[in-house]
């Protein structure tokens, strides 16, 4: 699919740049279409997978989100980093994801995403592991999504 060029090619962020703030990012905004057909987005917590080209999110089995993905699986997703405000303008670091996602079915697959959330939002809590009792205990209700990255692109403008 051919992506729409970004506007200003001056504040086009080298993609190194972008996938480390989605690395980094604490949340992103995932735009669906709803199955009536207006827009759906929702802040979502996520984990990007470098080496898999790909982020997943967690979420219930059923609901409005997985009705918009069943109908339009052609999604988008977004993270802000930093932002400044000055007098008539706002400085910004943004990367903008696009691709399909899809619901997660291989259970190692779902196992290993639902790890690699808690690592990045409760590193405190050290490792985790096959016995971790609060994931297995919600593993058969909670619904893993996989969003593969087919185009991505980041953004920046700096302010003084």
């Amino acid at each position: 699919m051919n992506f729409r060029r970004v506007r200003r090619q001056d504040r086009l962020w080298e993609e190194a740049m972008a996938k480390e703030l989605l690395e980094a990012g604490e949340f992103g905004f995932l735009a669906m279409c709803a199955p009536e057909g207006y827009g759906y987005g929702l802040p979502m917590s996520y984990v990007y997978r470098r080496e898999r080209n790909c982020i997943y999110f967690h979420c219930a089995r059923e609901g409005h989100k997985i009705d918009a993905i069943g109908a339009n699986d052609g999604v988008s997703f977004c993270v802000v980093g930093e932002t400044r405000v000055v007098p008539y303008s706002t400085g910004y670091e943004s990367v903008h994801v696009f691709g399909r996602i899809a619901q997660v079915t291989d259970e190692g697959e779902r196992w290993e995403a639902l790890l690699a959330l808690r690592e990045k939002y409760n590193p405190e809590l050290g490792e985790a592991t096959e016995e971790d009792v609060y994931i297995r205990r919600s593993f058969d209700r909670t619904a893993v999504l996989r969003l593969k990255i087919e185009h991505l692109q980041g953004k920046c403008k700096r302010v003084r």
